[in-house]
C-alpha cells in the first residue's frame, strides 16, 4: 500500500486490470486499518460521478473495530486515467474483477468477515455482484445507501425509450445522452455553494459527466436482472430518504430529500434482492444519506450500527460459537419493516421539515 491523497492514516493500492478498447485500466483500493481490529472489514462502493472522500464514514466503522476499504472503480476518481472516458462501462460485470481482487486483498489482511456498503450505482453493482458470488461465501452483509434500482424518469422513458437506448448501446456506446445532470445535488453538497463538504470537483463535478448510451444500457440490463429477482443469501439493509425532490430550480428542500433518484423505486424493488431485507427511511435524508445534515446522518449511523449488531455481527458470532451481544451491550433487535412512503417534494409546495428517522 502507498500513501493516499487523503493522507495518513489512509493508504491506497492500484489494481492493474486487463486493458479495454481505450487502453490501460486500473482500479484503486483505499484502506484505513482499525487500531483495535476485530477481523471484520467493510468495502465501500461509490456511485456515478463519485469517488471515496467520505472520511466520516470510515470513522464510523473504524471506531467499531472494522478495517475500512473503499474502491474507486475503473474510470472513476483516483482510477481515472487521461485517455479514458469518465465513469464509462459497457456492462456492470466489468467491475467484478476489481471487486474480486479487493476481496482477496481484504482477506489477505486478516479479515474473516466482510460487509459491502454500496451507494447509488455502487449499490446496484454491489447487489448484482453479491448475487453472482452468492455461492462463494465471501460477503456477510450488504448495506445499500439509496441504490440506483430504476431511472428517475416517467414510465415512457423508463421502459420503451430505455429499451431503444439499450439497443443503440450496442452500436454507438460512446454517444452522449442529450440530457445534462442537474447541478442542484452537487450545489447542495459542496462547501463552496450550499453544502458542507469539500471534494475534488475534477473527479466529482457539480454538473456530473456526460451520460453515455453504453453506460445507460449497462445500468438498464442490471436493473432488469434485479427486477427478475436476485438471490443474495446474506442480510441486506436498504436505507433511503423518506421522499424525493423533483424541482428544477434551487430550493432549500433539495438538502432534505433525495434530489437524484425516486425513493419509491428503491422500496418497490427491495424485496427482489433476497430473503432477508430490512428497509429504513429517513426524514430529511439526502441522496447520499451519510452526507445529510448532522442530525440525520447521526440517526443513519445509529440505525446502521444496530442493524450490523443484529444481523451481520450476530451471524458471524453464531458461526463462530460466541455470544451474540451488540456493541452497546443489548441483544440485537428484530427485523424492521419499511415505513409508509413520504410525499415527493417540489418547489411548488411548502419546504420540507426534517423529522425523526422513519424506523421501527
Amino acid at each position: 500500500m502507498e500513501p493516499d491523497v487523503l493522507g495518513a492514516p489512509y493508504e491506497c493500492e492500484v489494481i492493474d486490470l486487463d486493458p479495454d478498447d481505450e487502453g490501460p485500466v486500473v482500479a484503486t483500493l483505499v484502506r484505513r486499518r482499525a487500531p483495535d481490529r476485530s477481523g471484520r472489514a467493510v468495502l465501500y462502493l461509490h456511485g456515478f460521478v463519485d469517488y471515496f472522500f467520505q472520511t466520516h464514514l470510515a470513522d464510523f466503522f473504524v471506531a467499531r473495530g472494522w478495517d475500512f476499504y473503499a474502491l474507486d472503480l475503473r474510470k472513476y476518481g483516483r482510477s481515472l486515467l487521461p485517455h479514458q472516458t469518465p465513469n464509462f462501462c459497457r456492462d456492470l460485470s466489468e467491475y467484478f474483477p476489481e471487486l474480486d481482487e479487493a476481496v482477496r486483498i481484504i482477506r489477505a489482511d486478516g479479515n474473516d468477515a466482510l460487509m459491502v456498503n454500496g451507494h447509488s450505482t455502487g449499490g446496484l453493482i454491489a447487489a448484482i455482484w453479491a448475487h453472482a458470488r452468492r455461492d462463494a461465501g465471501i460477503v456477510d452483509g450488504l448495506f445499500l445507501n439509496s441504490p440506483f434500482f430504476d431511472l428517475n424518469t416517467p414510465w415512457l422513458v423508463r421502459r420503451p425509450v430505455a429499451a431503444a437506448v439499450v439497443r443503440l448501446g450496442r452500436r454507438a456506446p460512446y454517444r452522449q445522452i442529450p440530457r445534462n445532470l442537474s447541478m442542484l445535488y452537487g450545489r447542495s453538497l459542496h462547501a463552496d455553494h450550499d453544502g458542507e463538504w469539500r471534494y475534488d470537483l475534477d473527479w466529482k463535478p457539480l454538473g456530473g459527466f456526460p451520460v453515455r448510451v453504453g453506460w445507460l444500457a449497462a445500468v438498464r440490463r442490471a436493473q432488469r436482472q434485479l427486477r427478475t429477482g436476485l438471490d443474495i443469501p446474506v442480510p441486506v439493509l436498504l436505507a433511503c430518504s423518506a421522499r424525493s425532490f423533483r424541482g428544477r430550480t434551487w430550493h432549500e428542500s433539495v438538502s432534505l430529500a433525495d434530489a437524484v433518484l425516486d425513493v419509491e423505486h428503491m422500496i418497490r424493488w427491495a424485496p427482489r434482492l433476497g430473503r432477508h431485507v430490512t428497509v429504513v427511511r429517513f426524514d430529511g435524508g439526502m441522496h447520499d444519506l451519510t452526507l445529510s445534515g448532522p442530525a440525520v446522518r447521526e440517526r443513519v449511523f445509529s440505525e446502521v450500527g444496530r442493524w450490523i449488531d443484529a444481523f451481520v455481527v450476530r451471524d458471524d458470532a453464531l458461526r463462530n460459537g460466541t455470544d451474540v451481544v451488540g456493541t452497546d451491550g443489548r441483544q440485537p433487535f428484530a427485523v424492521a419493516d419499511a415505513h409508509p412512503a413520504g410525499p415527493t417534494l417540489d418547489t411548488a409546495g411548502p419546504p420540507a421539515v426534517a423529522g425523526p428517522a422513519k424506523t421501527h
